[in-house]
């Protein structure tokens, strides 16, 4: 059955111009980070310029900022899932309570007339505590203020895999002890999508947490970087996209662009600015490899997509034949973890296999690795710390790295 929506009857409230220095005020804007990646983020969002009063938070990072800075940390992050910009925070106890704020959200700040919208609200520890009751008040308060606005009610919960209008405003709702936050998405599709990888192979890792694990390696972007075990070519990928001076948004759109009073032509004004640093080719070899041919075509493709065909050496051949160029460099990997039942020896084989593969081929390189368990970390034999703790699909994993002894 097709969505049920909200029809707005009433007047609109005139359209604002987005103006966040309006008054002196600044828009506050969140980063949402998987849990255990903040420290990289951080680092990552200082190295862009996003903002001098970036501050870390958990699942995420915090800073008051202008449209710009929004756009810059959209196309730029490359570890971040979505960002976030406040509108509203406040108290309510009951739905009369929540009915008067939700009338002075902004809500013509971001929905333009005849647009759509969808919620997303979680709720703990509250009087008011029946989510789609409270997606329910915040839509009437939405469709009183902007004229001809649709409200997805499929989507009230806020699931990201269900079906709605493709250019739907998501508005994030966190209600906790009373307390409302509301925040309008400025993403759209979450970051991790950059729109190369439309080919996987089994358990890809997402771009996001690719990034990060590139970024806790330490590497300098010069040295070669290796894959063994690459899959769809997401982590080689990623590290290209990082050599050239690619941004990871430089190809798609934010729904920042489509709010009311944000100039249509900041999106590629921040787009060129970060391009300025580009690199028309890696600097040093960038390689993946796999036994899977399905995979090695998938990954050819991706990266043919992505811009870096050309940067990264793909090829099918087994863990064994893996190559090695020079006398240092990085390897970055994200091997099978056997989380099926029978798996567990199989995988444990790889990994000591993998182990050594490295010791006797790649000695003095660094590595960096995700691992669900120390158990498997000991089949490397190969000396290791951990720097970040996470999930990769729901599987809680540690980025690991370390030298592999001479």
């Amino acid at each position: 059955m097709p969505p049920k929506l909200h029809h707005a009857s009433r007047p609109s409230l005139e359209a604002v111009q987005f103006e966040p220095a309006a008054g002196g005020q600044s828009l506050q804007c969140f980063a949402i980070v998987a849990p255990g990646l903040e420290q990289l983020a951080l680092a990552e969002a200082r190295a862009l310029g996003i903002s001098a009063e970036l501050e870390e938070k958990g699942g995420g990072l915090a800073w008051a900022g202008d449209v710009e800075s929004v756009l810059r940390a959209n196309v730029g992050l490359r570890i971040a899932s979505r960002v976030l910009v406040r509108l509203a925070s406040f108290q309510a106890r009951t739905f009369a309570e929540l009915e008067r704020h939700a009338r002075q959200i902004g809500w013509a700040r971001i929905v333009t007339p005849g647009g759509s919208a969808r919620f997303r609200v979680t709720s703990k520890k509250s009087r008011l505590y029946h989510t789609d009751a409270i997606a329910q008040r915040l839509a009437d308060g939405l469709v009183r203020a902007v004229t001809g606005v649709q409200v997805d009610e499929a989507t009230a919960a806020g699931d990201d895999e269900v079906h709605a209008p493709e250019d739907a405003q998501l508005f994030v709702v966190r209600v906790h002890r009373d307390h409302f936050t509301v925040s309008a998405d400025s993403s759209g599709d979450l970051l991790h999508r950059r729109g190369y990888r439309q080919e996987t192979a089994k358990a890809p890792v997402r771009e996001t947490l690719a990034a990060a694990l590139i970024a806790a390696s330490g590497w300098d972007l010069v040295s070669p970087l290796v894959d063994p075990l690459c899959g769809s070519g997401t982590i080689p990928i990623e590290a290209a996209l990082m050599a050239r001076g690619i941004a990871p948004g430089a190809k798609r759109s934010f729904a920042v662009e489509r709010w009311p009073g944000v100039p249509r032509t900041l999106g590629e004004s921040v787009r060129m600015e970060l391009a300025n640093g580009r690199s028309p080719v890696v600097p040093g070899p960038m390689i993946g490899s796999d036994r899977d041919m399905g995979a090695i075509a998938a990954a050819v493709a991706n990266a043919e997509r992505a811009g870096v065909a050309g940067d990264v050496a793909l090829s099918m051949r087994a863990l064994s034949a893996a190559e090695f160029p020079g006398e240092h460099g990085w390897i970055v990997t994200n091997p099978p973890y056997g989380v099926r039942v029978g798996d567990a020896g199989r995988v444990r084989d790889l990994w000591a296999q993998l182990g050594h593969v490295l010791g006797e081929r790649a000695r003095g390189w660094r590595v960096a690795i995700l691992s669900p368990d120390s158990a498997l970390d000991r089949q490397l034999c190969i000396p290791l710390r951990a720097v970040a703790h996470t999930s990769n699909g729901g599987i809680p994993v540690r980025l690991m790295v370390g030298e592999i002894g001479r």
